[in-house]
Formats: structure tokens, C-alpha cells, sequence
């Protein structure tokens, strides 16, 4: 029986990635892309669609970056899409990447928070999983004074949340400490700020949780769920924060502008 190993982390790898090409012209973008989209789709989930219009060297068109987070999905999506006209009258050529192409080679930044929600809701189902926190706390800040009639404030969240897989009798938990200044001009740029740094911290701790998740998909459709132990693993007593894993929100942010699959 095949079995197909995801984890809840950005997929570079060139055998979950393929390459779409020979698009002509006579659709526009959007369209090319809803297309696209609408094909591959139906062999999984998606991390990643790209359209981009061929450079000025080659014949006007487009080509497209599809990237799966299942291996066994992007292999079957390749077999089944190679040399069909797809969304034209023309075959469209689609190849898995090759090993020359530049992707970073370090596989481990986790998926952003809207990923982890798409992927583990799609194998799991919305009841599949649930997450509670134990801590939610505000850390000590820092104040000072500044010119202007405002005054300069640093707020930090630390969170402390388990994740749980009922149907498989498993839990886990991720802890995330979130920090930001700001100039303070009155008490709604406060609560404001307050409540941003909130949802981050809850978020980015799930994140952290989700890191740990192993998904397990037989090829009968069944889905497994398994832990691995991660070197960051968080160990805190649910009275308080012993240990918090920072992440960074640029990193978070710099993700989702990798233009991901809505």
C-alpha cells in the first residue's frame, strides 16, 4: 500500500513541484490561473500556484509553478497532465522540477498559520482537530518618553497552547512569544496594538504546535497521525511560561507573499 508522509512545513522539494509550460497567450492571467487551478486542485491540496508571463526572450504566453504538499500528489498530477491541452486547444507541457533548479535548501520553515488551517482541516476535517490554550500572558514591557505628544511603547505575549487529535488520542504543545514597539498616542493605539499582538501570539504558538505533526496518508485514504520529537520541543508547566520559542512575524509575513494558494 502506498503511503505519503506530509509535514506542516513549506514544501521546496523538486518532486512535489512541477513546472507548466507552452501556455498560449490568448487567455489572460486570470484565467490561465483559475484554470490552472481548477486542474490541479483535484489531485490535492495546493501550497502554491504561480502564473507568470514568459520573458521577453521567448514567444508571448505564460507559464505557471504548481507546487503540492504531497509528493505522491504532484507525481500522479505530472503523469495525468503531461501533453493534454488542459485550458487550450494545445498540449500543455508539465514536468516535475529537476534538481538544477534553485530552490533553498533548507526545508524547515514552518507552513504560515493560514497553511497549517488548509492542510490540517483538508485531511482531517474540521472536528479532526481542536486547540486550547493554557497561557495567553502579557510580559513585562517597556515605556519611554518621546517627542511629539507621543510616548514609545513595547509590548510582548507569550503563549502557551496544545494542540489535540482526538480520533487518534494524541496531543501535543507549541509556545510562541511575539514582540513589537510602537508610539503611543492615546488609549486605542493601545488596545489596538494589544489585540494584534494577541491573535500573533496565538497564532504563531499553533504554528509552533503544528511543527511537531506528522500526517500519514495510506493510500487507501485513510489519515495516520504521528509526533516527532523536535529539538525546540516546548516542555512548560500549565501554571506558567518556562520557555517560549520566538517567531518571527517578517518570516510569517514574508511567506504569505509567496503568493499561496487561497
Amino acid at each position: 500500500m502506498e503511503v505519503d508522509i506530509l509535514e506542516f512545513k513549506v514544501p521546496v522539494e523538486n518532486h512535489k513541484t512541477l513546472f507548466v509550460w507552452d501556455i498560449q497567450p490568448e487567455l489572460t492571467e486570470a484565467q490561465v490561473y483559475a484554470g490552472l487551478l481548477a486542474v490541479f486542485s483535484a489531485f490535492g491540496p495546493l501550497y502554491l500556484l504561480k502564473v507568470c508571463p514568459n520573458s521577453a526572450l521567448h514567444p508571448p504566453g505564460f507559464y505557471a509553478l504548481v507546487k503540492f504538499y504531497s509528493a505522491v500528489q504532484a507525481s500522479e498530477a505530472q503523469r495525468r497532465t503531461d501533453g493534454r491541452p488542459l485550458i487550450q486547444d494545445l498540449p500543455l507541457k508539465v514536468r516535475l522540477s529537476s534538481k538544477h533548479t534553485h530552490f533553498l535548501p533548507d526545508n524547515s520553515r514552518p507552513l504560515s498559520h493560514a497553511h497549517c488551517l488548509e492542510l490540517a482541516n483538508h485531511y482531517l476535517g474540521f472536528n479532526g482537530w481542536t486547540s486550547d490554550i493554557i497561557t495567553l500572558k502579557e510580559l513585562p514591557e517597556e515605556e519611554e518618553e518621546e517627542e511629539g505628544g507621543g510616548r514609545w511603547r513595547s509590548l510582548k505575549f507569550g503563549c502557551v497552547l496544545q494542540l489535540s487529535f482526538p480520533h487518534h488520542g494524541l496531543t501535543t504543545r507549541g509556545a510562541a512569544m511575539v514582540e513589537e514597539g510602537f508610539t503611543c498616542t492615546g488609549p486605542d493605539v493601545l488596545l489596538q496594538n494589544r489585540k494584534k499582538l494577541l491573535k500573533r501570539a496565538r497564532e504563531n504558538a499553533l504554528v509552533q504546535a503544528f511543527s511537531s505533526v506528522l500526517l500519514i496518508v495510506l493510500g487507501d485514504g485513510r489519515v495516520m497521525v504521528e509526533l516527532q520529537q523536535t529539538s525546540d520541543q516546548f516542555l512548560a508547566e500549565p501554571s506558567g511560561l518556562l520557555q517560549v520559542t520566538e517567531v518571527s512575524w517578517r518570516e510569517a509575513a514574508a511567506e504569505e507573499e509567496d503568493l499561496p494558494v487561497s
